[in-house]
């Protein structure tokens, strides 16, 4: 029987409804091997997820998914695993992050409360929003605070109403220093969600071939935003370039119709994407050595701009 991951799930700690142990206990009736508590911009979470996977017998993966900017593009995100997640500098350089972050939050709620007195309504308090929050406060804490004040009945209703008009632009990571503080970490830099970027696949190609230099190391060719010949595309042209391909269904506990595992019902992804990601971890594991990046990996000659 095949083993089954799923290698990108959000908990509390970041804009997940779930704590880490109820996403380990999901994970352990779903029958998967493994996941990855994948939280954007803190790894806050992880030591919880290792302590339940232990009790029940699921494999946690150290993980982390970094809002990252390059050229331009919109929703891009890099994923991290089998990093040092206890690494002081990375601690020190996400607390710095959180509070950058918390101050968008902040703002955000000022907007909605401004919406809120001019509809008439209850504003929500700034401290019930971070007391919900368990690590990097996001819109769906917010959205949470909405709902219990029966503002709004679901979660659609307070993004579509509330959150998406009074949105903060976030704050994000130049890509090549994401990258680089996850492989001085033994970690593999993964690409997250490629199709949400674009959905064209010779503009991907561009963009895949411009990050390999840099040292990207894989990229999550399974996701709830590929179509079954976008995976196959993905997967191509990761083979092609020497890259991992990992999966996963980018589960926060409110998206209508996703579940841990399967996301909208075909995602399958084996134990394999963990092996390779443990594996290249270890390689980059030298007893001894000063904590830096390893050279940037290459791609071949001939694969640059190059539609597979």
């Amino acid at each position: 029987m095949k083993k089954l991951v799923d290698l990108h799930v959000h908990s509390t700690f970041s804009d997940g409804v779930c704590t880490p142990q109820e996403l380990v206990s999901m994970a352990k009736s779903a029958g998967l091997t493994a996941i990855a508590i994948a939280d954007h911009d803190t790894v806050a979470g992880v030591d919880q997820a290792i302590t339940a996977g232990i009790a029940v017998g699921v494999e946690v993966l150290p993980a982390i998914e970094f809002s990252v900017e390059f050229k331009g593009y919109r929703d891009v995100h890099l994923l991290g695993y089998c990093l040092d997640h206890r690494d002081p500098i990375l601690l020190d350089t996400l607390d710095a992050f959180r509070e950058k972050r918390e101050k968008r939050g902040g703002a955000i709620v000022e907007r909605l409360n401004e919406k809120l007195r001019f509809e008439g309504r209850e504003r929500i308090s700034q401290e019930a929003v971070s007391a919900l929050a368990g690590g990097s406060l996001g819109r769906p804490h917010i959205a949470q605070i909405l709902i219990r004040q029966g503002l709004v009945k679901d979660m659609q209703e307070a993004f579509v109403r509330y959150l998406i008009p009074c949105d903060v632009p976030k704050r994000y990571f130049p890509i090549a220093e994401a990258i680089d503080l996850i492989r001085r970490l033994h970690g593999a830099a993964v690409l997250a969600h490629p199709m949400h970027i674009t959905k064209e696949h010779c503009e991907l190609v561009s963009i895949i071939d411009s990050l390999v230099p840099l040292g990207l190391d894989g990229i999550e060719s399974w996701h709830n935003g590929a179509t079954a010949n976008d995976s196959a595309f993905l997967s191509a042209v990761a083979e092609k370039r020497g890259l991992i391909c990992t999966g996963g269904s980018d589960f926060h506990g409110i998206e209508e119709g996703v579940a841990m595992g399967i996301g909208r019902g075909e995602l399958q992804v084996g134990y394999e994407s963990v092996a390779l990601l443990k594996g290249l971890h270890e390689g980059r594991l030298i007893p001894g050595a000063p904590s830096s990046p390893p050279p940037a990996r290459r791609g071949r000659a001939g694969d640059r701009r190059e539609c597979p």
